[in-house]
């Protein structure tokens, strides 16, 4: 614990946090033993005292206690847990307020005492003698050592009095364990139905649209193929919304492929990535090995994660070839691309990288990038399996 200096802010802070939070735990205590005669009132006007407590916590030592759901009634613990904080804070508030007024005061004497007795009003009488110099200067080292001391005592009350906050109005590990496994299980859900829904576009379009541009592009080869003794203005017109119809039922395959492929629901990585392999402008070593399919949603980050890093690869890299690795190890999904280009990505260099880290995160995974300037570049990728 580091050691506010006595003129510091934070040495104030912590002497304030001590000596208002005294009465402030005196006046709450009290009133929870006063209507402890009457329950109904007592658990009404328990989430009013923690809140002035969790007020003051946050005024003096900025930090927030994270709030719980209201108490049940009588027998949920989080009732009786705050009870015994208001019971307990006005004994630590004794204790601290006693202590830090007595470091401060003392320091405040021992510090007085050296000067003369007429600008001392009142003048400092004690059973020692003032006017003897031997005694001035013991009081005024222990005065010295009270000054340093007494920042130290008001931030040892602080804490103490902030753990117990901490334990007793904030949440229990059980609870926040069962809440971190809520929101893991809401985040799961989520993530699963986000690809769902990507997976349901995609075959939407596929049998939707997709189907709709094929025959346009058909009907225009058509007519393009047979209607020759047209005018040379609408030949030229039937031809160019020809390309333009084979152009853009390139582009939304491309899109389609690249919102979920179909091949990865009904084959699996490994033919999902040799397409993708198969596709890039560059030789691409895959190594595929697992022998036990995981879930839809990490087939899906595995697949994106080659496929972006690749695409990457191709747009920045300038490399002659590529290698990627995909094998399973218990419950991890080890994921590895490897190139021989001129190196220097970097996660904060652009969208892509970042974007494949936040959806790597959203799975519990984790990427390494290594590439140095001159390559070569590696992005190493672990996923959880179930």
């Amino acid at each position: 614990m580091k050691v506010p200096r006595p003129w510091s802010a934070r040495a104030w802070l912590d002497t304030a946090h001590v000596m208002i939070g005294f009465p402030v735990a005196v006046l709450l205590g009290g009133l929870t033993l006063l209507l402890a005669v009457v329950p109904p009132l007592l658990w009404r006007a328990l989430p009013w005292f923690t809140r002035v407590q969790r007020s003051r916590l946050l005024a003096f030592q900025g930090v927030r206690i994270p709030p719980v759901p209201s108490p049940a009634g009588w027998r949920d613990a989080m009732t009786w847990r705050q009870i015994g904080y208001h019971l307990l804070s006005p004994v630590v508030g004794v204790a601290g307020a006693a202590l830090v007024a007595l470091a401060w005061g003392g320091a405040v004497v021992g510090l007085m005492s050296f000067l003369p007795p007429r600008v001392q009003d009142p003048p400092l009488e004690f059973m020692f003698d003032l006017r003897d110099d031997r005694v001035v200067v013991v009081f005024t080292v222990v005065g010295v050592g009270l000054l340093l001391l007494a920042p130290l005592l008001a931030r040892g009350m602080a804490s103490f009095d902030l753990s117990v906050a901490r334990t007793l109005l904030g949440p229990s590990r059980t609870e926040l364990g069962q809440r971190i496994e809520t929101l893991t299980e809401s985040r799961a859900g989520v993530i699963d139905a986000a690809d769902a829904e990507r997976r349901r576009i995609e075959r939407d379009l596929h049998d939707g649209a997709q189907q709709r541009l094929v025959s346009l592009a058909m009907n225009l080869g058509l007519a393009r193929a047979t209607l020759t003794d047209l005018p040379e203005p609408a030949r030229e017109a039937i031809e160019q919304a020809h390309e333009e119809a084979k152009q853009a039922l390139k582009e939304l395959r491309d899109f389609v492929r690249g919102l979920h492929p179909a091949v990865l629901n009904d084959q699996g990585l490994d033919a999902a990535l040799s397409g993708v392999a198969a596709r890039a402008p560059f030789p691409v070593k895959l190594r595929v090995d697992i022998e036990r399919r995981t879930t839809p949603t990490i087939e899906a980050v595995a697949f994106f994660t080659v496929s972006e890093a690749l695409t990457n690869i191709a747009k920045h890299a300038a490399a002659t070839r590529a290698e990627v690795s995909v094998r399973r190890e218990r419950d991890r999904l080890h994921v590895l691309v490897h190139d021989d280009g001129c190196g220097g990505a970097r996660m904060d260099g652009g969208t892509g990288l970042r974007g494949l880290a936040q959806r790597i995160d959203s799975v519990d995974g984790t990427l390494r990038l290594s590439s140095p300037l001159g390559g070569p570049t590696t992005i190493e990728v672990e996923l959880p399996c179930e």
